[in-house]
């Protein structure tokens, strides 16, 4: 197999390299990825050029469009005098085509010839005025549109190349808007290293407006202003563990951060309680710290890296949604959890660690009304339910009835029917899709609410709360409710 695949630069033939023009000068026919670029109307008189803008138009999804036109390189390549293929740029720089050809070439243990050219990238630098080092990140439009969220981080700036369309450009902006602000200033550079290049700066919400979007506009990207990539957090943890860090933070282990642990997951919880959005975005900050500081004392002590853990619990997830990563099909969310269990089941009979069943085990400090809630709900993934709410509410009632009967005396059994009946009441508020342990939450704080507001009517009158009878003490409750 013969394949040559040459670079035509970013603009102009007088951009093509000596040994591209040499090739092309040679070659009875070329295929270019795209006859949208202004060095085709001065390639070599007499060679015939083919193009595969038709696969762009015809190929409905994004991530077909680049594997299509490799199959056709690779076939090409097949015939006794091989194939030319020219591609905008460089060959090695932003070009998927490219690195789908070499791959499958490397299967075969053959490579395709590089002739090297010009890169769009120099250009756009020169343009915006920037540097590429030390931490220009590079995409490609159609991937990043296929995506639901930027494979780069926001501390570095980015250059999105090929945003060939509106379309695309449309995409691009609704994956970069779940990192980016929506008015983030971005520059969009059309037609550079020709003399109609032109740059326009414009949020991040606008580029798909532009008028001038072509065949030949990258996407440059801005850093956020303030550091907010997972990598930068790393950093600043990784230092405070260093031996010129912070005393406290290198004194940490697992196990003295344990309470640090669980008092940031109620401090979220109770940010949620509140609906509190504000509250929410710090205090998941705290509790995403604490994960990062075990990665850093894990990476420390050889046991695991943050990559780790990001990698399992990434697989873990596309395994375990075959029916949004595969060809699965369900039609339901019981059928969706059905499918979980099933899926668990299959993983612990291919793991070496023993089998703990549906239900699992957790955590002894979880708390009870918690781990009643998610007992249930386990088991009623595999079928262990009541066919509807009316048997759980009758339940509920036979359970109160229990509990009245038993001796007042025997402290034990009632222990056990209060049990029961606190059981049969969280399985209640499941079925009416309410969150026990928010909601006992939720009520305690109500009642010390109001609580604290008789007390302080009591002492606004002069008067012990303990002075007041019962009638008087109803009376406060009531004026406590109303308040």
């Amino acid at each position: 197999m013969t394949i040559t695949i040459v670079g035509l630069g970013p603009g102009g033939p007088a951009q093509l390299t000596r040994e591209a023009w040499e090739v092309l000068s040679t070659a009875g026919e070329v295929y270019l990825r795209t006859a949208r670029h202004p060095t085709v109307a001065g390639l070599p008189a007499g060679l015939a050029v083919h193009s595969f803008d038709e696969v762009y138009e015809q190929t409905g999804a994004f991530d077909q469009v680049y594997q299509t036109i490799a199959e056709r390189v690779l076939a090409l390549g097949r015939r006794p005098q091989g194939v030319v293929y020219a591609v905008p740029g460089h060959p090695m720089v932003a070009e998927a085509t490219v690195q789908l050809i070499r791959a499958r070439l490397a299967e075969t243990g053959e490579s395709p010839r590089i002739v090297a050219g010009l890169s769009f990238i120099e250009p756009v630098l020169a343009a915006l005025n920037v540097d590429a080092l030390p931490t220009l990140q590079l995409a490609d439009a159609l991937d990043l549109a296929a995506k639901h969220h930027p494979a780069f981080h926001p501390d570095a700036p980015a250059l999105v190349a090929q945003l060939y369309s509106p379309l695309i450009a449309g995409d691009v902006k609704l994956t970069l808007m779940n990192q980016y602000p929506d008015d983030h200033r971005v520059a969009l550079a059309h037609a550079v290293g020709t003399p109609e290049a032109r740059v326009e700066w414009l949020p991040l919400f606008e580029i798909d407006r532009s008028p001038h979007i072509a065949h030949l506009t990258a996407l440059y990207v801005p850093p956020l202003p303030v550091s907010s990539a997972m990598e930068s957090l790393q950093e600043v943890v990784a230092h405070l563990r260093a031996p010129e860090g912070c005393p406290w933070d290198r004194e940490q282990t697992h196990q003295t951060l344990r309470t640090n642990l669980l008092e940031e997951t109620y401090e979220v919880l109770e940010a949620i309680d509140a609906d509190d959005p504000d509250a929410m975005r710090e205090e998941f900050g705290d509790l995403l710290l604490q994960v990062v500081l075990h990665a850093q004392i894990a990476t420390e002590a050889g046991e695991y890296s943050l990559a780790e853990v990001i990698a399992e619990i990434t697989a873990k997830l596309i395994r375990r949604h075959p029916h949004v990563f595969g060809d699965t099909k369900v039609s339901s969310v019981g059928e969706v959890l059905e499918n979980w269990e099933k899926l668990k089941a299959q993983e612990r009979g291919g793991q070496a660690k023993p089998d703990k069943g549906v239900l699992g085990t957790l955590p002894p400090g979880l708390p009870a009304l918690l781990q009643a809630a998610t007992y249930q709900r386990r088991a009623a993934r595999v079928g262990f339910d009541w066919p509807d709410i009316g048997g759980v509410r009758a339940k509920v009632q036979e359970e109160i009835d229990e509990v009245e009967a038993v001796d007042a005396e025997d402290t034990a059994a009632l222990e056990e029917e209060v049990g029961d009946l606190l059981f049969a009441a969280v399985n209640w508020a499941r079925w009416l899709k309410v969150d026990a342990e928010s909601a006992l939450r939720m009520a305690n704080e109500k009642f010390a609410g109001r609580f604290r507001h008789m007390e302080a009517a009591a002492q606004a009158a002069g008067r012990a709360l303990d002075s007041y009878n019962l009638q008087e003490l109803d009376a406060l409750w009531e004026a406590a409710k109303a308040a």
